[in-house]
């Protein structure tokens, strides 16, 4: 895809991301309710701490402390994971495309010190490089209902070689992709493109990854497991 087309289709996901936090912030980001309070909010994200991350520590900690990782979530939102994954691990780096959603989500961690919020461009972590981090820093990286909306393969892929350069040997990206096969519309910033697992496995090999493990192809929620090869 020609650069243009992509910066074109950044510049949509950004506008149609502020548009949405400015309507009805939550709700787009868990639309499992119209209207969520405080408390309902964070602790569904706290659910999906439980259920994706507390079931599969072996493969995330590796024998680490949780409380000596530094951590990375893409597509913060309004940080409904943010905060239970500050409240688990030392560090957490999180990014969104969204300013909108950048600055609720700042709001909602504000008592939180080891959680850092950046609003990037939703093509590379440059911004994490500006604040500090180097390669290899991160030893977790984490990703959910964020790149089902992302309508191209190539920016998807780009963070995935993106992660790669800043995790540690060997540590582990767990990320959710659309696995419902069909045809994506480049303007559509909501359902965004489809993998197979042939092509998550193809994937996984250009970026210098090895996907270990895969759930749900076929299926919205296509859980992959991709670690960065030793």
């Amino acid at each position: 895809m020609a650069d243009h087309q992509i910066t074109k289709q950044l510049e949509k996901m950004r506008s149609d991301w502020d548009q949405r936090a400015r309507q009805n912030a939550r709700h787009y980001v868990a639309t499992g309710q119209g209207a969520w309070s405080d408390d309902e909010f964070f602790q569904s994200g706290e659910q999906n701490l439980r259920e994706q991350i507390l079931t599969d520590l072996e493969n995330i900690c590796q024998g680490k402390d949780p409380r000596q990782m530094k951590v990375l979530e893409i597509g913060c939102g309004a940080g409904r994971i943010t905060r239970p994954l500050a409240n688990f691990f030392g560090e957490v780096y999180a990014v969104d495309i969204s300013g909108e959603m950048v600055e609720r989500a700042r709001q909602a961690l504000r008592e939180l010190p080891n959680a850092h919020v950046y609003q990037n461009n939703g093509r590379d972590l440059d911004v994490l490089r500006e604040a500090g981090l180097h390669d290899g820093d991160i030893d977790f990286a984490f990703t959910y209902i964020v790149f089902q909306h992302i309508p191209s393969r190539e920016i998807i892929e780009n963070y995935v070689r993106e992660v790669h350069r800043l995790l540690r040997p060997g540590a582990l990206f767990k990320f959710q992709v659309q696995g419902h096969v069909g045809e994506a519309d480049p303007d559509n910033t909501w359902l965004g493109v489809s993998f197979t697992e042939e092509q998550a496995t193809a994937m996984a090999e250009r970026s210098g990854f090895e996907m270990r493990y895969n759930h749900g192809a076929g299926e919205q929620y296509y859980w992959l497991w991709f670690f960065k090869k030793e």
